[in-house]
């Protein structure tokens, strides 16, 4: 196999999850903006991101959010996904929009309040038992607002005690993916603010317990590649939130904001043997002011030709740079990737695949907007619950 066609065969083997969330209406802390067509009910939300599956061909899984897509038969929602041509993802757990959390969760000082929490995380597994998902993604706001005002200690002791509960409660094939993030809501201290806290308790845990990067999710001027070669040399990168960031945690699309990051982690992931299935590319994003499907198939492709410049690095001879001490030459070797111009070969994958070329232009083309800004009226749209 040429160098070429290797390339083409694993863009082709690529899945990047799309979250039920980015289909329903969202906005800032001032204002949720609704948009016609928006899905009122998880099954909509599925039937949407079928659409970005079928023009992109690489998005076959879609995440929950319990209680978000809370329904009563999760056995017939799964099967709902497969006659769509998709599966269900991860199950994310919300444990940050009851009044019982003000305090925080499963670092709450009041042992019933941690309960309670832990309780809706083991629920997420029985989902997770019934849609067949392999992830349970878990990330908490707890935290403290002043000095004093909690024990910083013990607060980490009441998480490793939840979390070890909910991981003896997985399955042989599930796994629990930690999320940290450095603020907010708390500002003083976060229970699981960087990479480091995340995985000092996924190692205690054990093999399920692995770390999720947002991308979004770092102070300005993180390395977030060296953070992620670090945890692929670990074992314990579980997968990504995918957005884009300028300030804090913006959830813009992802390679919006510095497409020259996305292609430096994603460098990282095939470097580090990462580019397989048990590392989950899941885009984590809120599309307030954009057309909400254009703007994941828009995400996906950017993903995509990241990935495909990353495949593109002469490693042979970045090693040889890098051995020989040629600093510039080295980077002349990922300038020169970086550079390329990849939508002509994409272009062909997607040809190959059987699909469009250009997944945005089919999509306008299909009338889909159309038809569900028509027939979705009444009831209440799906939103992130703010």
């Amino acid at each position: 196999m040429t160098e070429l066609a290797a390339v083409k065969a694993a863009l082709k083997t690529q899945a990047v999850e799309t979250p039920s969330w980015a289909y329903g209406n969202s906005g800032t802390r001032f204002k949720v903006f609704a948009q016609p067509g928006v899905p009122r009910n998880p099954r909509e939300k599925l039937d949407d991101a079928a659409k970005v599956h079928e023009f992109t061909g690489v998005a076959p899984t879609v995440a929950l959010h319990i209680p978000w897509d809370k329904v009563d038969d999760y056995g017939a929602l799964a099967k709902h996904a497969e006659e769509r041509g998709l599966k269900l993802g991860a199950i994310n757990s919300n444990t940050f929009q009851d009044d019982d959390y003000k305090l925080g969760s499963i670092c709450h000082p009041d042992a019933a309040v941690r309960r309670k929490a832990v309780d809706h995380l083991l629920e997420c597994v029985d989902i997770m038992d019934a849609t067949g998902s392999k992830d349970l993604k878990l990330w908490f706001a707890d935290g403290t607002n002043y000095p004093g005002q909690d024990d910083v200690r013990e607060r980490q002791d009441r998480l490793a005690e939840g979390l070890a509960e909910v991981y003896e409660r997985l399955g042989d094939d599930q796994r629990m993916l930690l999320e940290y993030k450095f603020f907010e809501p708390a500002f003083y201290t976060t229970d699981v603010p960087d990479w480091g806290t995340a995985y000092a308790h996924c190692l205690k845990l054990g093999p399920k317990a692995q770390v999720v990067v947002d991308t979004g999710h770092h102070a300005p001027g993180t390395n977030i590649e060296f953070i992620v070669a670090t945890l692929l040399r670990e074992g314990k990168l579980g997968g990504f939130d995918f957005n884009s960031r300028f300030y804090a945690d913006d959830d813009l699309m992802v390679g919006a904001a510095d497409p020259f990051q996305l292609f430096r982690i994603m460098y990282e992931v095939v470097r580090g043997g990462g580019f397989t299935p048990d590392v989950a590319f899941m885009l984590d994003q809120c599309h307030n002011i954009e057309a909400k499907i254009p703007a994941i198939i828009r995400s996906v492709m950017n993903v995509q030709e990241a990935t495909a410049k990353a495949l593109l690095v002469d490693r042979e001879a970045l090693a040889a740079a890098q051995r020989s001490g040629d600093v510039l030459g080295a980077n002349a070797v990922l300038m020169d990737a970086y550079n390329t111009d990849v939508r002509p070969l994409l272009r062909e994958v997607r040809e190959e695949m059987g699909l469009d070329a250009d997944p945005i232009a089919a999509y306008l083309a299909s009338g889909w907007a159309e038809k569900i800004a028509e027939e979705r009226v009444g009831g209440q749209q799906a939103g992130w619950g703010a």
